[in-house]
């Protein structure tokens, strides 16, 4: 059995304030019993009041990306052995707001998967496609790209320690989500992939969250499909009420 993953991607919001208010509020309402691993990614400045306030519960802390190498001359980047001594056990890689403003490529994130994975952190690698390429027909494509640019690359070892979210694009932030059928269709692909390039018990281990607009009225449509392992979730998780209905699916 995969064990589902619920992770809540902050993106740029709360102060480390708002950060230690959220989870004083969030803890008793999904303890007892908390099925899913839970996963909080704030921005960088919050980790601290995160990993503090999450301490003895079984909520982790994960940040939202890092740069590959472990120290040096990299004005504004975080390295994974940075965030590990802060506390957190996962980090977002690959996100497409990082690739569509920042210029993330897969060649990045293969390297910052390594990078997380070297330091014991759990990546949270990130894949999906833009609505243009949605209307052509070009899903597979894309996401056979991203893969094999991005993962394909990992030895079978590494692999194993990898959980991949696909998020449409399309579907992010704009309140259209991918119907869990368009969402299950992406993730049965992806599975086949992995099995290609890592055999099939990799394939059926590997857990695969989907994200885009993730909301309580719409996770357990999701969660009902069998290769839909849990959500990366962006807006709904700024609300500790609603992010909780999510995690208590």
């Amino acid at each position: 059995m995969r064990k589902p993953v619920i992770a809540g991607n902050w993106k740029m919001y709360k102060t480390p304030a708002e950060t230690a208010a959220f989870l004083r509020e969030l803890i008793p309402l999904v303890t007892p019993p908390a099925h899913p691993e839970i996963v909080i990614c704030p921005p960088f400045v919050d980790l601290a009041a995160a990993v503090d306030a999450a301490r003895g519960t079984k909520i982790e802390i994960g940040a939202q990306d890092l740069f590959w190498l472990k120290e040096g001359a990299y004005t504004g980047e975080v390295s994974a052995p940075m965030l590990a001594a802060a506390g957190c056990k996962w980090v977002i890689v690959g996100h497409s707001e990082r690739r569509q403003y920042f210029g993330e490529t897969d060649e990045s994130v293969l390297k910052k998967t390594t990078a997380a994975l070297d330091a014991g952190l759990t990546p949270i690698v990130c894949v999906g496609e833009r609505l243009e390429e949605r209307e052509g027909a070009l899903t597979e494509h894309v996401l056979a790209r991203q893969f094999g640019g991005g993962l394909s690359g990992l030895t079978p070892e590494q692999f194993t320690r990898v959980v991949i979210a696909y998020e449409p694009v399309w579907a992010i932030g704009t309140g259209r989500t991918a119907t869990p059928e368009i969402a299950a269709e992406a993730h049965r692909f992806l599975r086949g992939r992995i099995s290609e390039r890592f055999g099939a018990e990799a394939a059926g281990s590997c857990r695969i969250l989907y994200g885009g607009s993730v909301k309580p009225d719409n996770i357990h449509g999701l969660m009902a499909q069998e290769d839909i392992d849990g959500a990366l979730v962006g807006g709904a998780s700024l609300d500790p009420a609603s992010f909780a209905a999510i995690v208590n699916f």
